[in-house]
């Protein structure tokens, strides 16, 4: 029988308890899975259920014995984990994280990381605005896409690996680019998306009856202002420079609309319209033809 694999996933919230039910439910790799997070009570719910074989609130033997190690935790918790556990991860482990951003985190992990592991940078495009182990679900990943941000020292072996290990969990597809290009466009496709909900929504007037008037525009639109407070502010703050100039350039189109409906331009207005239904209408195409 073929040895299984030892995976780490550290920090068992929504995303790391998604990656272990997936890890359960397929087929093509046998694994054993190995969970540590500071919550005893999650350890346990997590135990119990079968989505880990093994926890740990604190390593103790767990990263000595883990063939690849997936850290689902906030971005400066990552470089703190990393720091202090430097001297624990298997000698030729592949280290892996999900957080949604890169450039900053990259330039802090490097000098600490020890000789003898690959970390391969990672983000998955998919994920709950619930949070909690509670929350966590093996299909979340069916058909989303995955971001790596491969650096001079990875392994081409590791990342053929984990590439395929992340296909086998549902991604449908799985692109390597430059960490400053993830965070441009991070910072554009999700991030600005965010700044919108939370401004639009904190918008509102107070006392008013809104939820008598919503339909499903403003309920698409707001979705995701029901955000994790502490974690997208450290992806915001990481992300600074990036997010600040896409901001920069909404509130140039936002001035322009504002403009034409100030003066009553209706061919300015229209104008505008007709762009972005032809920018939406190529950005579906776009993507159709990615996903066939």
């Amino acid at each position: 029988m073929e040895k299984p694999l030892n995976i780490a996933i550290v920090g068992l919230g929504v995303i790391g308890g998604s990656f272990a039910w997936a890890l359960n439910k397929q087929n093509k790799y046998p694994v054993r899975i190995l969970g540590i997070d500071h919550d005893a009570d999650t350890i346990k719910q997590a135990l119990e259920e079968g989505a880990i074989d093994e926890g740990e609130i604190i390593n103790e033997k767990i990263l000595q014995n883990a063939d690849l190690v997936i850290l689902t935790l906030y971005p400066s918790a990552i470089v703190g984990f990393v720091q202090t556990h430097r001297d624990e991860f298997k000698k030729g482990a592949v280290i892996t994280d999900t957080t949604g951003v890169k450039g900053n985190i990259v330039e802090q992990i490097l000098p600490i990381l020890p000789d003898g592991v690959d970390f391969i940078f990672g983000h998955p495009m998919a994920g709950k605005e619930s949070q909690g182990f509670t929350y966590a679900d093996a299909d979340v990943f069916q058909d989303a896409n995955y971001l790596l941000t491969p650096i001079e020292s990875n392994k081409e072996e590791n990342l053929t690996f984990l590439t395929d290990l992340l296909k086998t969990l549902g991604f449908k597809r799985v692109r390597q680019v430059e960490a400053h290009v993830h965070d441009e466009m991070i910072a554009f496709v999700s991030q600005l998306s965010h700044v919108l909900a939370v401004s639009l929504i904190n918008s509102d007037q107070e006392g008013r009856d809104t939820a008598a008037f919503v339909g499903d525009t403003y309920r698409e639109l707001t979705r995701v202002a029901k955000i994790n407070a502490p974690l997208w502010s450290e992806l915001f703050l990481h992300n600074k420079n990036e997010l600040l100039t896409v901001m920069d350039n909404f509130e140039t189109q936002f001035y322009l609309m504002k403009q034409a409906i100030e003066t009553e331009d209706e061919a300015s207005l229209m104008g505008l319209f007709e762009e972005a239904t032809a920018r939406r209408i190529s950005l579906e195409k776009a993507d159709s033809k990615l996903q066939g």
